[in-house]
């Protein structure tokens, strides 16, 4: 038995990733990409079976095409719906799922068929945990995997362009960065990052002295400005949050969950400190260090102090 499924698209993030996952249902995959041709020819070179097209005209977010890609998805009923989780493509999903009747999952990592039933996995507890869940409904899933370049083939789909007709009374009135705490975190060569292995919010100082004495930008995981409020929310780094590319970040008591590694799969080294060996974030880093960030933040703290009157030294030395 094989399953039909659908992936509903505003860009080009994740797109070849959810095609992969539909696909390995068995079944026909359809992609409906709303924004300009460029993210249709990628959904078309990802693998899928089909591509139907609705232009965003300039200046119209993609939830202004709900209608249309409710209509378009409904009409094929199919089994399965991905979507990636940016604001737009969450809202088109749940126009879909309610059309549909379908049940909704957050962090799909991955899909199977056993019998008819849909078995899903999917992140859950920050990513902390992986449930599995199983349903013979119809399904809507967020997708919460990571990102892979969409495959080249050596026949793109199809692409049908569908009449958007009249989109909903919605437009961007205007787009700019968000000024203040994140904007240093987005454009800093250098970032430390805080997680729950840090105890108080009165021992951030520690961090903060770190960052400091390498000229970084503090960054933080979700539950420290979520749920403890100890950094502001702009400066959260993760899938939903900040997404960075700097030279060097350096994760303090973070465990590495996905969504937080997603936000800084571009840094260029990572530097990890945790005081458990098992902790994901070991696999994201060029450089580890098992151990109490207590213990380890001051002994890094010294060695950088050293370096820096070595350095001095040397410099009053040629003066």
């Amino acid at each position: 038995m094989t399953v039909e499924g659908w992936v509903v698209a505003t860009g080009v993030r994740r797109l070849g990733a959810m095609v992969s996952m539909v696909r390995e249902l068995g079944g026909s995959v359809t992609v409906v990409a709303v924004g300009p041709r460029s993210v249709a020819e990628v959904a078309a070179a990802a693998g899928p079976d089909a591509v139907l097209w609705i232009e965003a005209d300039e200046g119209v977010p993609g939830e202004a095409y709900a209608s249309t890609v409710r209509a378009a998805v409904s009409a094929a009923r199919p089994r399965v719906v991905l979507a990636a989780t940016a604001p737009q493509d969450r809202t088109l999903l749940g126009t879909v799922a309610a059309a549909l009747g379908a049940v909704v999952i957050a962090g799909v990592l991955h899909m199977s068929l056993e019998s008819g039933t849909l078995v899903v996995e999917r992140t859950d507890l920050g990513g902390r945990v992986v449930e599995t869940l199983a349903s013979k409904a119809p399904m809507a899933g967020l997708f919460g995997g990571d990102d892979v370049p969409a495959l080249a083939t050596a026949t793109p789909a199809p692409i049908e362009r569908l009449d958007a007709g009249s989109p909903a009374d919605i437009r961007v009135e205007k787009t700019e960065p968000v000024r203040g705490a994140n904007a240093g975190v987005r454009s800093a060569e250098r970032v430390v990052a805080v997680g729950r292995g840090l105890k108080a919010k009165a021992d951030l100082a520690l961090v903060e002295e770190l960052a400091a004495t390498l000229g970084a930008e503090i960054g933080c995981s979700m539950p420290i400005a979520d749920d403890y409020g100890w950094v502001a929310k702009e400066r959260y780094v993760g899938r939903s949050g900040q997404h960075i590319s700097p030279r060097l970040y350096v994760a303090v008591g973070i465990s590495g969950a996905p969504q937080h590694l997603d936000g800084v799969r571009d840094a260029k080294v990572v530097v990890a400190v945790n005081i458990d060996p098992e902790a994901h974030v070991f696999q994201r880093a060029g450089y580890g260090i098992v151990g109490d960030l207590y213990e380890v933040i001051p002994a890094l703290q010294a060695a950088l102090g050293e370096g820096q009157s070595k350095n001095m030294e040397k410099e009053n030395a040629h003066g």
